[in-house]
């Protein structure tokens, strides 16, 4: 059976990667070029009724606002941020808001927020390249429910015993690519904001 064509709309400044049309129609803008800014494309994206609108980066609150508006209106939106871990994320994303919204903006991340994953890229020990150590969280109900209540504090200790539902946080993805020999402590070390937990889960991993 011949798959459903779907349409995304990839938003980027500047495009680095130009997709080519295979399995879905991929109507990708310039910001600066095609368009002034990123809220004004996922304005006009928004009246193409795309499946999936990608943004490159998440900057700024008109941005946020109107990417969550698509969120509710059952489109797909991926984003990035610069931040290290799920929480950092959620946080970041609230405090974009001023304090009069933010309990809104918890609840309404707490209905559309499908995953989060964030990656640190480290040198291989073998010096080819660099490996991805990657925080997975999948908004499960104990998540929602602790988004929503503002927990976000509790939000690692839910990734950590929730593997058998994809999840990983980060020091565990470090872990295993120890354990794995692919990285050296010393960049794993480097890379974690809980040098405690870190070294934990490593000596578990090892018996």
């Amino acid at each position: 059976m011949k798959p459903k064509l779907a349409m995304s709309l990839p938003l980027k400044t500047p495009i680095e990667f130009v997709y080519s049309n295979k399995l879905s129609l991929i109507l990708q803008r310039d910001v600066g070029e095609d368009t002034d800014s990123f809220d004004s494309a996922l304005m006009h994206a928004l009246r193409h009724d795309p499946d999936v609108i990608v943004l490159g980066e998440i900057r700024d609150l008109e941005t946020m606002t109107i990417a969550i508006r698509a969120t509710e209106t059952g489109h797909l939106v991926l984003g990035t941020l610069h931040t290290i871990d799920a929480s950092q994320t959620i946080n970041r994303i609230v405090d974009m808001f001023p304090g009069l919204q933010q309990d809104q903006i918890r609840n309404q991340l707490s209905l559309v927020l499908t995953a989060i994953v964030c990656q640190a890229l480290i040198p291989r020990i073998d010096g080819v390249g660099r490996v991805p150590a990657c925080e997975v969280m999948i908004a499960n109900m104990p998540i929602r429910n602790t988004i929503r209540e503002g927990r976000i504090h509790q939000l690692y200790s839910i990734i950590q015993v929730s593997k058998k539902e994809g999840m990983q946080s980060l020091n565990q993805a470090l872990a295993e690519l120890l354990i794995k020999g692919t990285i050296n402590e010393e960049q794993a070390f480097m890379r974690t904001n809980n040098p405690e937990d870190l070294r934990g889960i490593y000596e578990s991993y090892k018996r």
